[in-house]
């Protein structure tokens, strides 16, 4: 059986030849992982799937939901080994409006998947899955990637400042109007010259640049709403700290995952380990499945 290798990765590979031979590397690296997540091609989907329907009982579906500046393709290298694995996958589109409004719209999708579901934010995500969740049976578990994991009345602009933490990212944000904002609102982005070494330092130069320009902006009041009761409180989560993070302070993220009473694993990454780091992502939401 042949491996199977997404056909972005030859391309990533070789326009970066021409650069010095730390940024080749470091592609070279990223395209292995690709590969070996890519191991589920077509004829490996459907050995799953057959094996899936001998006596196993059904997966439960994961959904995943982004946070601010990005979108659901970050989550692609972990929906493909899940979807190889026999889970079903679904990417929620986060409309990144404010956590009242975006938690709602999340509750409302959910309502719509029947049977069990393994809910997994990243970022901004994390506050959205713990108000969304709160009440909803089919919700099993919750799984924070480097995510905020809000109490009651909490934002996340305090929720950075958990453990004595800081980040610089508020420093860096480019605000642009939207019909209908506040006089003091606006859709905030991370200024692309800054994006690289904030959000990503640890993918190859020419991926995070092209994340940083297609980057989707989050309403800058979702930084001060308050979250609601938390799902945490009544259903077992899991967390990942990425200690490298610029944008949540790795402080923040451990005092947010100690307070959750979450099983917690702390992995050497970016903000972005579903990126950098997606075996170590796929584990633990394996981990929460089970």
């Amino acid at each position: 059986m042949s491996t199977f290798i997404p056909p972005f990765v030859p391309r990533i590979v070789s326009a970066l030849r021409s650069r010095r031979r730390a940024a080749v590397a470091s592609a070279a690296a990223f395209a292995v992982g690709l590969a070996m997540l890519g191991v589920a091609g077509p004829a490996a989907n459907a050995g799953t799937t057959v094996e899936a329907g001998r006596g196993q009982a059904p997966r439960p579906t994961v959904v995943l939901v982004h946070g601010a500046f990005a979108d659901s393709s970050g989550w692609s290298l972990v929906s493909t080994a899940l979807q190889g694995a026999g889970y079903p996958v679904l990417a929620f589109s986060n409309p990144l409006r404010g956590i009242p409004y975006d938690s709602d719209y999340l509750r409302d999708y959910l309502s719509t998947i029947d049977g069990p579901v393994v809910l997994v934010g990243h970022s901004y995500g994390g506050a959205v899955i713990s108000n969304a969740a709160t009440g909803n049976p089919n919700v099993k578990s919750l799984v924070y990637v480097a995510a905020y994991a809000l109490d009651e009345g909490e934002s996340v602009a305090a929720a950075n400042t958990l453990g004595g933490g800081h980040t610089d990212v508020t420093d860096h944000l480019v605000v642009r109007p939207f019909p209908g904002a506040a006089a003091d609102d606006g859709d905030a982005y991370i200024d692309p010259a800054f994006f690289p070494q904030l959000f990503a330092q640890d993918l190859p130069k020419p991926v995070a640049t092209a994340m940083a320009g297609s980057q989707r902006p989050g309403a800058i009041g979702s930084l001060f709403a308050a979250s609601g009761v938390p799902a945490w409180k009544t259903i077992p989560s899991w967390y990942m700290v990425a200690s490298n993070d610029r944008i949540i302070p790795p402080e923040a993220e451990r005092a947010m995952a100690a307070r959750a009473g979450a099983t917690t694993v702390e992995v050497r990454s970016s903000h972005v380990p579903m990126i950098s780091q997606p075996l170590a992502v796929v584990a633990l939401i394996k981990a929460a499945a089970r």
